[in-house]
């Protein structure tokens, strides 16, 4: 590694989502292959997230071509979105998970800013991935800010950040030979605090039935503070959730945080099973996104919901917490934080 080009030695890390942003990323969906039969219906929650998210920044949208851009301009007009909080990108893309396949954007004390370019390889060469890898050097040429090439495989919804040095992770994810089978798990630490600026990195194990990523944090585990960690719970014994949520709910309470602290752990519970052709599907209300002024969170017409969204309110006193129906969405094997990318203010 060049000691010049590692961010942690000049000062660069990934700030926490709940710090300000100046927009958040997302990547319009297109393919067809990941919404079988129900393309259309896609949008509409899609565009409630981008409504939401305009309400209190920029949302910096990647089309595949200008006649997307037309159809993006009218769903403006559809759901009263201004758009003057709309920044459009001719970038193509083989599929809209812009958490993945986007840059992970750094920034120093001085509020100078810099991306990321991993490699993305679409979680284990599972999908096609020529135009996705492209993503974060175009965005770099965009905002004309410096891009870092990492270059190994990592995706941003593998990596949960508080902001204060630490970072979580799953080895499910990280370990997998279809992601960087030349490296151990001590190099891949290695790159993880080097190039997202972190000091610690604590491990969980295995993510949750139905996840196509072999295993994202975003959909079991997320900061909401530096110090306290939503964790998900599954309480049915006979759901095969219910073991692999144990075990990293125990690991979670024996991580120390950098100086010694204990996580303060706050229990989410899993939504009941939702299927497709008998398929479990990643239902989960940890895909939830922070923007300035709002918590947009996954909802799913089950008993769950309330809950879900009482709980998330009380870990956000000064941001509305606002639940978007995902049912359809998740059909994806995504939700509202695999869709975005926060741009740091």
């Amino acid at each position: 590694m060049n000691p010049d080009l590692i961010p942690r030695s000049q000062g660069y890390y990934f700030p926490a989502e709940w710090t300000q942003h100046r927009a958040t990323w997302v990547t319009l969906p297109l393919n067809d292959g990941s919404w079988p039969g129900m393309m259309n219906t896609v949008y509409d929650a899609f565009f409630r997230f981008i409504q939401i998210i305009s309400l209190s920044e920029i949302v910096a949208i990647n089309v595949q071509n200008e006649i997307m851009a037309a159809f993006v301009d009218d769903m403006l007009n559809n759901y009263r979105i201004d758009p003057a909080k709309i920044e459009l990108y001719l970038h193509p893309t083989n599929d809209c998970w812009a958490r993945d396949h986007g840059p992970g954007f750094l920034k120093n004390k001085q509020g100078e800013k810099i991306l990321l370019n991993w490699k993305f390889n679409a979680w284990g060469r599972k999908y096609a991935y020529d135009l996705d890898d492209l993503i974060p050097v175009r965005i770099g040429e965009a905002l004309q800010l410096p891009v870092i090439d990492v270059g190994i495989v990592m995706e941003g919804g593998a990596v949960e950040f508080n902001g204060a040095g630490s970072l979580l992770t799953t080895r499910s994810c990280l370990l997998n030979p279809n992601r960087n089978p030349h490296l151990s798990a001590i190099e891949i630490e290695n790159y993880l605090m080097n190039y997202y600026g972190v000091e610690k990195v604590l491990w969980l194990e295995d993510g949750i039935a139905g996840d196509d990523t072999d295993g994202h944090i975003d959909d079991i585990a997320r900061f909401v503070k530096e110090d306290t960690v939503l964790a998900m719970i599954e309480k049915d014994k006979s759901d095969p959730n219910f073991q692999p949520l144990k075990t990293n709910r125990k690991l979670l309470s024996e991580f120390r945080l950098p100086g010694g602290k204990q996580l303060n752990i706050i229990e989410l519970p899993m939504p009941p099973p939702v299927c497709y052709n008998d398929e479990r599907l990643p239902a989960s209300y940890a895909n939830f996104y922070m923007t300035n002024g709002h918590v947009i969170v996954p909802v799913f017409q089950a008993d769950t919901d309330d809950t879900a969204i009482e709980i998330i309110s009380r870990c956000f006193p000064t941001r509305e917490v606002t639940g978007i129906d995902s049912r359809v969405l998740i059909h994806g094997l995504g939700s509202f934080h695999c869709l975005s990318q926060q741009e740091p203010a």
